[in-house]
């Protein structure tokens, strides 16, 4: 069965299930189980943030848990807990339009729910895990239910303990945010302010709603949209060097992007680095890095995964013969 992906790359599974919920889920498992014994298993989500190499000789699950309930209530916040299988833009409207705040520069993220907790998603100073309060999930190997709160999570940029120790031996199924009653825009990162305006907006006037739609202009005028050109958004991660290493680059490119990170590391723009070693529009076969964000690798037309990953590899060796950076990608390779 083939397996959807935003890349559009052609990857076929033994079997691809669907369920709607936990009971469901370990039914599939226990048949899995039974029908299956040894065969490799792999949860995704849209397929957003995958490159398929090959054929993948398993079985695919896919989460459609959705809905949401409301866990706690008070006058300045709300507990949400939401289905992994929910669109993770579709309840970020939803939020909004029933008064709660905090996730507004996460919109237009592709992806759902429970994709969004694994990978950490981010977006103009906003990450997942400023938001999320606990996550579920069912063990794969023998249906068994667990939580884990935020701070057991493991997050870092673009990271969690589900992309790393966890990584295959859990469905997420719920995941739980505490978001804001009161709207408290965050404009601090990358140009908010000079959109809000150029938007002819106040920032002390802004509503939640009006950001949102600055956000998801600024992603559809920057971002190949996955329907059109195959594509999983940022393709790399942006990397965080030593405050040394930064200041040392700084001397010979005094216009490289950089932004304070944690522990008092710098954290430098990928794209700009890839940018600079001149792989901004071109092509290697039929895969290409897109013409106005060089974060961004997309399908051509009849690309393979492994046509992605000459191209990953090209740019990853060109910047670090460049700036003596690694480059690592955001993608999971299958």
């Amino acid at each position: 069965m083939r397996i959807e992906n935003t890349f559009g790359i052609e990857a076929e599974a033994r079997e691809v299930i669907t369920y709607d919920s936990e009971e469901a889920l370990r039914e599939a498992l226990v048949r899995i189980h039974e029908q299956y014994e040894g065969l490799p298993l792999l949860h995704i989500g849209c397929g957003s943030n995958l490159l398929f190499l090959s054929n993948f000789e398993g079985i695919v699950l896919k989460s459609n848990i959705k809905g949401f309930v409301v866990k706690e209530e008070t006058e300045d916040d709300v507990l949400v807990e939401v289905g992994s299988g929910e669109i993770c833009d579709e309840f970020i409207a939803q939020a909004i339009r029933n008064g709660w705040y905090g996730m507004e520069n996460l919109s237009l993220i592709p992806g759902q729910v429970g994709a969004a907790a694994v990978q950490n998603i981010g977006a103009y100073g906003v990450e997942a895990q400023d938001v999320i309060e606990e996550v579920k999930g069912i063990s794969l190997s023998d249906g068994t239910e667990r939580s884990w709160k935020q701070k057991d999570c493991g997050y870092g940029y673009r990271q969690s303990i589900f992309k790393s120790e966890l990584w295959g031996k859990y469905a997420i199924t719920r995941v739980s945010f505490r978001l804001k009653k009161h709207f408290e825009p965050k404009l601090q990162y990358g140009g908010l302010v000079k959109a809000v305006e150029v938007a002819g907006l106040s920032k002390d006037t802004l509503t939640a709603q009006e950001l949102r739609q600055i956000i998801i202009d600024i992603r559809r005028a920057k971002l190949p949209d996955p329907a059109v050109q195959g594509n999983a958004g940022s393709f790399f991660k942006n990397p965080v060097v030593s405050k040394e290493k930064a200041e040392h680059l700084l001397l010979e490119f005094p216009t490289m992007p950089h932004y304070p990170a944690d522990e008092g590391k710098i954290k430098l723009a990928a794209g700009w680095l890839i940018e600079q070693a001149g792989w901004k529009g071109k092509s290697l076969g039929p895969a290409a890095v897109h013409d106005r964000q060089a974060l961004v690798l997309v399908n051509k037309g009849g690309a393979s995964g492994r046509d992605i990953q000459r191209l990953c590899e090209a740019i990853k060796r060109d910047v670090k013969e460049r700036f003596d950076i690694n480059l690592e990608p955001e993608v999971n390779f299958i």
